[in-house]
């Protein structure tokens, strides 16, 4: 009964908070509606959702959430110092193709989006088999030093969150 009300207890809970941030007003009706949403909007898109991704260790989660922050602070500074005080000539741009242990469609996608936020990298495509993904970093002089960081700082933290 439980699993009909809530069927995505994450999703609920984050639309709670969600709504609360976008009013930016906590009262009692805010809180409300924010607990309707959070309980009929999963419920309502549950049919499209049939394969949900099983969370393995979903504490690891806050792990990863802290490194790709980190990683983008840091990231943040090294593009800039990239930018101000590097000649043109020479910056290394690379196109690096990352091959994936990942199989689900959801870990893959967070990966992808990991990559892209993070400042001098973006992923630009996933190969047809899910196999593997291509990264373009901004400057680099080891493109083999990039991609096993993107596996061992962000891959092997994902398997453990979703497999």
């Amino acid at each position: 009964m439980l699993r009909k009300l809530v069927p995505h207890p994450l999703l609920s809970l984050t639309l709670v908070f969600v709504w609360l941030a976008l009013v930016n007003t906590f009262t009692l009706g805010n809180l409300i509606l924010g607990i309707f949403f959070g309980i009929v909007i999963p419920m309502i898109t549950a049919a499209y959702w049939p394969d949900r991704p099983k969370v393995g260790r979903p504490f690891k989660i806050i792990e990863y959430g802290l490194i790709v922050v980190w990683d983008i602070i840091v990231a943040n500074i090294q593009v800039a110092m990239i930018i101000l005080f590097k000649p043109e000539r020479e910056i290394h741009s690379q196109w690096i193709p990352v091959p994936l242990e990942l199989t689900s469609a959801e870990a893959i996608t967070v990966l992808a989006g990991t990559i892209t936020m993070t400042p001098g990298t973006v992923s630009t495509m996933l190969s047809a088999d899910g196999g593997c993904i291509l990264v373009h970093c901004l400057h680099s002089d080891d493109p083999d030093a990039v991609r096993d960081d993107i596996k061992s700082r962000y891959e092997s933290r994902l398997k453990e969150i979703f497999q």
